[in-house]
């Protein structure tokens, strides 16, 4: 299964950013519809965090409370893409971000999702 993350980079305080992961349709078996997409961070010596997850069948989504209200997923069926949009950014938002894929509807436990792309950094300044 491949799942390819973009978008990340160094912002301000308040900036955004917006987050792509495109996954390849064929490898997800039975189909792309029946899984979740997720999105994770990660700090260096720190646990990898739940940060949001949509679900492919019904663009059903849920938040970690520290993003709720700020972050938004979204899903792009027709391109396999599922996309992060990070506004208000904090300092506390620097992290590496990763996108994966799980059965499990909406999970937001990272040892439910099996699988993972590589991270892209994101960077905010004070």
């Amino acid at each position: 299964v491949q799942l390819q993350a973009s978008g990340g980079g160094l912002v301000q305080a308040g900036g955004s950013l917006r987050l792509s992961c495109a996954a390849s349709r064929r490898a997800f078996s039975p189909t792309l519809s029946s899984y979740s997409m997720g999105w994770f961070r990660q700090t260096p010596g720190k646990e990898r965090e739940f940060v949001a997850s949509i679900r492919w069948e019904d663009g059903s989504t849920t938040y970690a409370d520290s993003v709720n209200g700020r972050f938004t997923i979204s899903g792009d069926y027709v391109k396999n893409m599922v996309l992060l949009q990070l506004n208000n950014l904090k300092p506390e938002d620097t992290a590496v971000y990763y996108c994966a894929a799980t059965r499990r509807s909406l999970s937001s436990s990272n040892t439910d999702y099996v699988y993972w792309g590589q991270g892209t950094l994101v960077t905010v300044s004070s």
